[in-house]
C-alpha cells in the first residue's frame, strides 16, 4: 500500500555527486512550483492511504521559500512532512537552527541529511553534523544518510565484491561502475531494491512524473488524478515492471531484445543500462530525460 510521496522539489543541486541516481547538478532544470505543489498535495489527500511526505532533489533548500511553504501545506493537510537534504546552509549550528526554527514552526517533522565522505571528504565538522545538531536541540527527528565510497572486498566464493552502499543508475553507473569489478548478468534475475509489485513509497517531480525508481514510471500525475493513478496501476501488464518482476533486468533485456554487456557491477547497473536503450520505445514509462543524463 502507497504511504509515502518523495517530492523532488528540484534536480538542481549544489553538487555533481559521482553517486548521484538523477544527476543533480547545479545547472539542472525542472523544479516545482507553489502552485504544482498545492495541486499535487491536494491529489494525495484524495488517495486516502499518504500517511508522509518527504521533500528532497537535487537539493531542496535552494527553493528555500517554496521548500517552507511545502511543508506548510503538507502539514496542514495531515501529513507528516519531511526534508532529505544534503545540509549545505548548516554553516553552524547557530546558524542552522535559523535555517531550521520557521521549517519547524510549519510542521517539519523529520529530516534527513547526507553525512559521508562522497558529499564532504574528510570536512570536520561537516555542514551536514551541524545541521543534525541544530534539528536535535529543535526536537525534529534525524537521520543520517551515509552512502560510502565503492571499494572491492572478498564475497562468497573468493571472487570480488563492491562494498559502499553505492547503487549504480543514474551517474553512478557512468562515472563509478567502469572501475569496478562486474559479475554474469545472468545472476541478476531480480530487482533487489525496490517493492514494484506495491510500492509503499513513489518520487513525484515537478513535471509530474511518478517514480517508482528512479526514471522508472507509474505514470503522470498531472495527465491523470493521483488516486486514478495509484489505483489504475497493473504492475504485471506495466512493459517495464512486468519483465522486471518475472526475471529482473535478464528478464527484461530478453523480453526486448536489447543488446548488452556480459557482466555489471550489479543489478542497478544492468538495469539502467536496459532501461535508457528502451527509452524512446516506451517514453511514457521511462524518464525524464534528467534522470538518464540528458537534457530536458
Amino acid at each position: 500500500m502507497l504511504k509515502g510521496v518523495h517530492f523532488l522539489l528540484t534536480y538542481k543541486c549544489t553538487s555533481r555527486c559521482d553517486h548521484c541516481f538523477v544527476f543533480g547538478a547545479p545547472d539542472a532544470p525542472g523544479t516545482f512550483t507553489l502552485a504544482q505543489i498545492r495541486r499535487a498535495l491536494d491529489d494525495l489527500t484524495g488517495l486516502g492511504t499518504i500517511e508522509g511526505v518527504f521533500f528532497e532533489g537535487g537539493e531542496p533548500f535552494l527553493f528555500y521559500p517554496i521548500l517552507l511553504e511545502g511543508v506548510s501545506l503538507a502539514a496542514q493537510k495531515g501529513f507528516k512532512a519531511g526534508i532529505v537534504t544534503n545540509g549545505y546552509w548548516a554553516t553552524s549550528p547557530e546558524d542552522a537552527e535559523a535555517w531550521l526554527a520557521p521549517l519547524c514552526q510549519a510542521g517539519l517533522s523529520s529530516l534527513c541529511v547526507s553525512d559521508d565522505p562522497l558529499h564532504y571528504g574528510e570536512q570536520e565538522p561537516s555542514p551536514a553534523q551541524n545541521a543534525l545538531v541544530a534539528a536535535r536541540a529543535l526536537g525534529v527527528g534525524v537521520s543520517e544518510l551515509r552512502t560510502e565510497p565503492p571499494s572491492v572486498g572478498q564475497g562468497e566464493g573468493g571472487e570480488p565484491a563492491v562494498t559502499g552502499g553505492v547503487m549504480f543508475r543514474g551517474r553512478a553507473a557512468e562515472t563509478l561502475a567502469p572501475s569496478l569489478p562486474t559479475r554474469p548478468c545472468g545472476r541478476f534475475a531480480e530487482c533487489p531494491h525496490e517493492n514494484l509489485a506495491d510500492p509503499g513509497r513513489v518520487h513525484a517531480d515537478a513535471y509530474g512524473n511518478v517514480h517508482l525508481c528512479q526514471g522508472l514510471l507509474m505514470g503522470n500525475m498531472w495527465r491523470t488524478p493521483f488516486a486514478e493513478l495509484v489505483a489504475g496501476y497493473d504492475p504485471d501488464a506495466h512493459p517495464i515492471v512486468g519483465p522486471l518482476l518475472r526475471g529482473g533486468p535478464t528478464a527484461l533485456a530478453e523480453q526486448y531484445g536489447v543488446a548488452h554487456a556480459v557482466e555489471y557491477v550489479d543489478a542497478c547497473q544492468f538495469c539502467y543500462e536496459v532501461r535508457r536503450a528502451l527509452r524512446d520505445r516506451f517514453p511514457e514509462c521511462l524518464g525524464p530525460p534528467q534522470v538518464y543524463g540528458a537534457p530536458e
